[in-house]
């Protein structure tokens, strides 16, 4: 698959994984080391829809659900774009395939053409099932093995655009993002990683 012409995607780091795997903690350490890093589109999708009683909610209208995911990522890639140095992505466009994978719906063609076409650095890091800090809220109401299957369906759509899945060790939340800057060789005072 070849890359897109423009080099952002070069910059671009998504970090996926099932609900409940430490990915929004992880996402916001690192925001507070100062790099950039998106809002996951599930939480946002869900909570504005709650807020004004929409129906692109998982529960009601999974398809619809989907399509205002992949509108939310492909607004942050582009906002992205205007970002200078790494930017740390919660999710990207492929967990719009994963998600459609896991609910068993089929993949409308714009989205699989959204997924090529949105690329991101190759390193894609996966926070694993971690059934120690799985916690349901208001808007996860998925139960862990729920997270497992979404974990999977996640590292076959990724493996499927190939990317090179990373996957996080269980350890304490400033330990998984030092992990995420060593393996690119990133720090708060150096912001020009590695390909």
């Amino acid at each position: 698959m070849n890359p897109p012409a423009d080099a952002h995607w070069k910059r671009f780091y998504i970090i996926t994984g099932g609900p409940g795997s430490g990915k929004t903690t992880l996402i916001n350490s690192l925001r507070s080391r100062g790099y950039a890093c998106s809002v996951e589109a599930g939480r946002g999708v869900i909570q504005d829809q709650v807020l004004i009683h929409g129906r692109a909610l998982p529960w009601l209208d999974p398809l619809l659900f989907a399509e205002l995911m992949l509108a939310w990522e492909m607004r942050s890639y582009h906002i992205a774009k205007h970002s200078s140095g790494p930017v740390f992505f919660d999710r990207g466009v492929p967990d719009v395939l994963g998600y459609l994978r896991l609910t068993n719906l089929p993949a409308p063609g714009h989205v699989h053409k959204a997924a090529v076409e949105f690329r991101y650095n190759r390193t894609v890091f996966l926070a694993p099932p971690w059934p120690e800090i799985f916690r349901p809220d208001s808007e996860r109401k998925q139960d862990f093995d729920e997270a497992r299957r979404t974990s999977a369906a996640l590292v076959s759509t990724y493996n499927s655009l190939h990317y090179t899945l990373i996957e996080l060790p269980r350890i304490g939340v400033k330990q998984r993002c030092q992990f995420i800057l060593d393996h690119l060789n990133l720090d708060p005072l150096n912001r020009e990683g590695k390909d």
